[in-house]
């Protein structure tokens, strides 16, 4: 399990060495007395043989941490994020099942969207694409790629440019977006991946880079081999959204409601997840519209997989830098293998969460409090 530096780490290191008062003038231990010449010295020890190290993990694909038999199978091209809808007009969604990583936060009204990366695997379509929103910034920037939204306010844009993200815009003329007679608009906004992907710069990373770190199997990450046992998480980001996983022991996943309903993908398939994450999130209205503020903060989180949980902390840096998901002992978390669903939870604007274990029980109470 790795550890990152972050700049809290550097900084208590820094006062640890000062208050210390290490100078290169005295030596850090105390050399060992020669022996006179009346001393017998005891011959030393064989050293004991150290242990084989254990086996490294498979290659594995950067954003799922799935294993791949060669290198040469990851696929050689960027991280391609989408804005998605989730408003109950938009559903059911198209694509969404393919997703890599999804992370959904608050908009107007008590609604949600996603942004949906995609990496390992590649849908025809994905259905239906709106607007970017201020925080949209902290969530693309550090996968280095391509984000593609039908349009948003210029200041926004501007925003999301200037971090370093290629923008493909339905309303800038950008290919790849159609509209389908079958929905009203602005729920009927199509977007092609693989024309998006076209029309990546040279200057995308490439193959994506790994934002999170992954145990080398099912069952061995930090939430699935040492949390609590939990049937149900339930992610409420308004009084209008609940976003609802019911672990499912056949498929060794958590299914998707929206409220009482199953999420259900155009292709009839309930959307599933290996890996459930519920970081508490702070809201601010200084541009007109929620921004859910991620870059330079940080707070509690949850994180279930495997029909487990642990209680977390979460942080983040500037709007390149990834989240970190860190246990309370403040070790790097290692998830499961497969796709991960990040729910960005307002705890101070009508948000909250709830575990409850299989016999209906809350495995813990609903948290109040970001900090």
């Amino acid at each position: 399990m790795r550890k990152r530096m972050t700049p809290l780490v550097v900084g208590v290191l820094a006062v640890a060495l000062t208050l210390t008062g290490c100078s290169g003038d005295e030596p850090l231990v105390e050399p060992s007395p020669s022996p006179t010449p009346t001393e017998t010295v005891e011959p030393s020890p064989s050293p004991s043989p150290e242990p084989s190290p254990e086996p490294a993990c498979p290659i594995q694909w950067p954003l799922t941490g799935v294993a791949v038999d060669d290198e040469d199978e990851i696929a050689q091209i960027p991280a391609l994020a989408i804005k998605i809808e989730n408003s109950p007009q938009s559903r059911p969604q198209m694509g969404l099942e393919y997703a890599d990583i999804v992370f959904e936060q608050m908009v107007e009204g008590g609604i949600t969207r996603y942004v949906a990366v995609y990496h390992s695997n590649i849908p025809e379509a994905v259905l239906p694409v709106r607007s970017g929103r201020p925080q949209d910034t902290a969530i693309v920037a550090p996968f280095h790629g391509l984000f593609a939204y039908s349009g948003a306010q210029r200041r926004f844009i501007d925003q999301i440019n200037e971090a370093g993200i290629q923008s493909i815009i339905m309303d800038s003329g950008h290919a790849g977006f159609r509209r389908t007679p079958d929905r009203r608009a602005p729920h009927n906004v199509i977007g092609d991946p693989e024309v998006f992907l076209s029309q990546a710069r040279d200057d995308r990373q490439v193959p994506a880079p790994q934002i999170f770190q992954y145990a080398c199997e099912a069952g061995l990450g930090t939430a699935a081999a040492t949390g609590w046992p939990v049937e149900q998480v339930t992610a409420r980001m308004s009084g209008a959204q609940s976003s609802i996983w019911n672990w499912d022991e056949e498929s060794g996943t958590f299914l998707l409601s929206n409220g009482a309903n199953p999420a259900m993908s155009v292709a009839d398939v309930q959307l599933s997840a290996v890996n459930v994450v519920l970081l508490a999130i702070r809201l601010e209205y200084g541009q007109g519209v929620p921004e859910t503020m991620l870059s330079l903060r940080y707070g509690r989180a949850m994180i279930a997989a495997g029909g487990r949980f642990i209680e977390a902390r979460w942080e983040k840096g500037y709007h390149q830098d990834p989240i970190i998901l860190l246990d309370l002992e403040g070790e790097e978390i290692l998830l499961d293998p497969g796709n991960t669903w990040i729910h960005l939870v307002p705890m101070h604007d009508g948000g909250s969460w709830t575990f409850v274990d299989a016999d209906g029980n809350d495995a813990i109470g609903a948290g109040d409090s970001a900090d």
